[in-house]
This record gives structure tokens, sequence and C-alpha cells, in this order.
């Protein structure tokens, strides 16, 4: 998905487990979502895109890293949230880090991004956030909690909290076209938001679906140009740590169970090691895109 022209670097963001990386800053139910953003890669984006007292949007934005991470470097933050149990939780770890130091501000909207002008029309926002950071949704097999035998004393591999909701509007539930046209929907829904020049970041990653590799990257790259965003640069954000030159997983059992089972079938899956990290800039004007 290398764009010609468009430099491309590397982001050594996961030198400590992602637990650790949350430990005492989050609330710990913050565990239970089951595809929470790496916070090394939110605070890095937000330092390196943003200012402080800027502005931070996350359209979909979970139990609130991208917020979480922008509080806590100075900047503020508004997140949107489809899910009301997750809009909650956002908002309670907004007030832990309000409560451990954090300097920034932020808000929480419960509502759908595929409607923002409606959802956020009245919050001020036209023409001022600084960095849109989100994730889109993206293969279940890449998520949620285990518990193997060994741990439980039950048969066989229990799970829990390996899906984002039983709410068959929600994206997550979607088939890939229509996620996808979702997210372009988004997309377009944020551009007035954004400042000129503003400054968009997508992580995503690329997943199975019915033993089929999906090039979700490019799929979100395609949109986010339709959305009349323009490409500024591609990351990669690395989801294991560098020692001694080498490089160390740090996959969850889940993630190792899926790799094992895909293999067993045939399919030579391998565990990840990276996120993509899209960075897309709003036109300086409107009339740069049709």
């Amino acid at each position: 998905m290398r764009e010609e022209g468009l430099p491309l670097s590397v982001w050594d963001c996961a030198q400590q487990p992602a637990q650790l990386q949350r430990q005492g800053r989050y609330l710990a139910e913050s565990v239970a979502h089951p595809a929470k953003m790496l916070p090394a890669i939110a605070a890095r984006a937000i330092t390196t895109f943003t200012q402080p007292g800027d502005l931070v949007l996350d359209p979909m934005c979970g139990i609130g890293t991208t917020l979480m991470e922008a509080v806590y470097s100075g900047r503020n933050a508004v997140g949107v949230e489809y899910e009301p149990r997750w809009a909650d939780l956002a908002r309670a770890n907004l007030a832990h880090a309000a409560g451990h130091g954090a300097t920034g501000t932020g808000r929480v909207i419960c509502g759908d991004s595929r409607d923002l002008p409606a959802v956020a029309g009245d919050e001020g926002l036209l023409g001022r956030v600084a960095l849109l950071l989100t994730s889109p949704p993206y293969g279940a097999s890449l998520h949620g909690q285990v518990r193997p035998t060994r741990d439980s004393g039950q048969p066989g591999v229990a799970k829990w909290d390996n899906r984002y909701s039983h709410d068959r509007a929600n994206l997550a539930h979607r088939d890939l076209d229509e996620l996808v046209e979702g997210f372009t929907q988004i997309l377009q829904g944020c551009r007035p938001l954004l400042r000129p020049g503003g400054i968009v970041a997508i992580t995503t990653r690329s997943f199975r679906r019915r033993g089929r590799l999906v090039d979700f990257p490019q799929q979100i790259w395609a949109a986010a140009q339709e959305a009349g965003l323009e490409p500024v640069q591609r990351l990669v954000a690395l989801l294991c740590g560098i020692r001694d030159s080498r490089l160390i997983a740090r996959a969850s059992f889940f993630q190792m169970v899926e790799v094992r089972k895909a293999r067993t079938a045939g399919t030579p899956l391998h565990l990840l090691a990276h996120e993509d990290l899209l960075v897309f800039r709003c036109p300086l004007s409107h009339k740069e895109v049709s």
C-alpha cells in the first residue's frame, strides 16, 4: 500500500505491553473493550501532529484512548461513541485522568458518527479540530479475552468481551462494503470540523475473513481520499517490542489461539507485528476539493 513519493516511517510503540501502558492511567474496566487502540500510538500521534491546547477528535472513541492521551498531554479532546456502555466508560476514564494530573479537558458525545453534523452540531467544533485520530472496527478474530483450560479448570477455551455489542446497527457488525461505506461517511462528516490543514490519522490493519486476507488499510486509504482528504504519510506502528535488534511478540492469548487454529486449517497466518497509521490532511480550503 505504498504510495509513490510519500514518506514511510516506523514508530516503536510497544516496548511496554499494553496493560502496563494503561496501568494506573486508565480504569481497570477498560480491558473489557475488544479493540482498544494502543496508548503509545495515540500519544505519539498527538504529540507529533498537535500542540498543547489544540483540539483532538475521535469519532469512534470506544473507551477513550485518544481522548485520554490527549488530555494527559495538555490537549483538549472530544469523542463520539455509538455504544452507551463504552461512552460511559470513556467519561469515567476522563474523570480518572483529571484526578491523576491531566491538564487537558475532554468530553464524550453518545451518538452515531455517521450522522456527525447532527450529533455534534451544537458542540462548537466547526473548523476547530487540529487532529482526528481514530480506528475503524475490523476482524473479530483479533479481539477479546480468553481463559484456557489450565486456568479455568473447565474444558475448552472460554471467550468473553470479544464483541463490540449485540446491536446489529453497529458498524462492527456490517459486511465489509457497508463498513467501508459507513467509515467514508464518517470522514466526510468530520471534514467541516477540521481546521484548514488539520490532520487525520487512522490506525488499521489487515485481517482474514472466511480465510481470505483483507487488505483493510488499502480500503481505508481509498475511503479517506474519497472523503476529500489528502494523503500525507504512511506510518508503521510496531505492536511488538524490540530487544537486542529482535522483535518481541506482544500478542494476546486470543491472537495466538486464532493463529494456531488457522495454521492447523492450512492458512499461513502469523502474529501481528504492526498496525498501519495512515495520515491525511484536510485541504487548506474547501475549494480544493469538488
